[in-house]
């Protein structure tokens, strides 16, 4: 896809409302860093809660992330069939299952899944869990609905690893111009 297939998407970022913007890195810096849950649970329910949404901008930020902290290439090509997958533990299968289900529309959450998160977390450390999802819905609805061209490292990263279980860039490829040379993290945004 080319800018001209969404010709209006700059026209759209965020950036533009400079308040809204600043208000969006608090909230960035107030839910994903450690608190009681760990930053890599918190990026691995962001990447799942926005492979629900479909969002594929915001599963290659997420996936690059989880390799910028040291999480292994395989773990995070797992995340694509977690309930499969012996690389992660009960807890983090039960915090999954809450982000596929509560980053789908409609919200899929059952009564089940959140009585399994008991087995496993506090409820502080669920609330963490669901403002994690509920961020990126923001993010996940953003960035899809005007195709937000991913970053040229994050995109990269995805080819080489998602793209074997079926990850492709779709509508937020766009021309050179558009695309940033980097990760928002590694150019600072949450820290402006």
């Amino acid at each position: 896809m080319t800018k001209s297939d969404y010709s209006n998407r700059q026209e759209f970022e965020m950036e533009l409302w400079p308040e809204l913007r600043e208000t969006w890195n608090q909230m960035i810096k107030l839910v994903f860093p450690e608190r009681e849950v760990s930053g890599e649970l918190k990026q691995l329910v962001f990447t799942v809660a926005s492979l629900a949404s479909g969002c594929r901008h915001c599963q290659s930020h997420g996936a690059f992330h989880l390799h910028q902290i040291g999480v292994a290439d395989e773990k995070i090509q797992a995340l694509w069939s977690f309930e499969e997958s012996e690389l992660f533990t009960d807890a983090e299968r039960a915090a999954l299952r809450l982000a596929l289900a509560a980053g789908a529309t409609p919200n899929a959450t059952t009564p089940e899944i959140i009585e399994e998160l008991r087995q496993h977390f506090t409820n502080i450390q669920i609330i963490e869990l669901m403002a994690v999802i509920a961020t990126g819905g923001y993010l996940n609805r953003w960035n899809d609905t005007i195709a937000t061209v991913t970053d040229q490292e994050s995109i990269d990263f995805a080819n080489r690893v998602l793209q074997p279980v079926g990850w492709d860039a779709g509508k937020h490829v766009g021309e050179k111009s558009e695309q940033r040379k980097a990760h928002p993290i590694n150019l600072g945004w949450s820290n402006k």
